[in-house]
């Protein structure tokens, strides 16, 4: 752990005993515990390659509300020269050196993006290492890593997010969740599976982590997604 972060998580700056409560109740949710279980007993994918220099990580964090699991999706802004300006996506960034780890890493772009203190939840751990598809973007390996903040958790978003969004894993299993993103690639038409998030479409590498992450809950066993 950097010397940030330990920092950031003195004895005084513990959550509340109410937070706690409402963080341990998430935890103990059906869809929450089976994921955890799942998580644990798995042996993720590790992509790492000598070509792919460049590492990031991104944190897909979960949150109970009325009994319902939601998932956190942000809208970047709309930066010239990012590749990514304006993509729906979950909080994260690129591996620095100070970090420690790819989970510091998560950890910090949370932090630095929307206020967002991951180690005051918890992170029940990570799925598979993944890489952008198409060659307009960068050669970079991204780890995502599953996270769960209490209910009432508020955020202060940094000019890198337009928006942000919590929507019910329930509503992304449903086939009517299910959109296509279309784009223009080096003059030809290409079609990209996705996910209907208001008016806007999550597709890409961060569709392909909600696609891990609803496959670790699709065998039948759990209810309620």
């Amino acid at each position: 752990m950097t010397g940030w972060l330990r920092a950031a998580r003195s004895p005084t700056d513990r959550p509340p005993a109410s937070a706690n409560r409402l963080l341990q109740s998430a935890l103990e949710h059906p869809l929450v515990a089976a994921l955890a279980a799942r998580l644990s007993l798995r042996v993720p994918v590790d992509a790492r390659r000598e070509d792919v220099t460049r590492l990031a990580a991104v944190a897909a964090v979960l949150r109970v509300v009325d009994g319902a699991p939601e998932l956190l999706f942000i809208k970047r802004a709309e930066h010239e020269g990012d590749p990514w300006s304006g993509h729906m996506a979950f909080p994260g960034g690129r591996h620095e050196p100070g970090d420690s780890t790819l989970e510091d890493t998560a950890c910090r772009e949370s932090l630095e993006e929307l206020a967002l203190d991951l180690r005051a939840g918890t992170i029940l751990g990570r799925l598979d290492d993944l890489a952008p598809r198409s060659p307009a973007l960068p050669p970079i390996l991204i780890r995502p890593y599953v996270a769960v903040v209490a209910p009432d958790v508020t955020f202060s978003p940094s000019d890198e997010v337009a928006a942000t969004f919590w929507v019910p894993l329930a509503v992304l299993a449903h086939e009517d969740s299910r959109a296509e993103h279309v784009m223009t690639i080096n003059g030809a038409r290409a079609r990209f599976p996705g996910f209907r998030v208001h008016e806007h479409i999550v597709w890409g590498l961060t569709e392909r982590i909600v696609q891990q992450l609803l496959s670790l809950l699709d065998d039948g066993a759990t209810t309620g997604v």
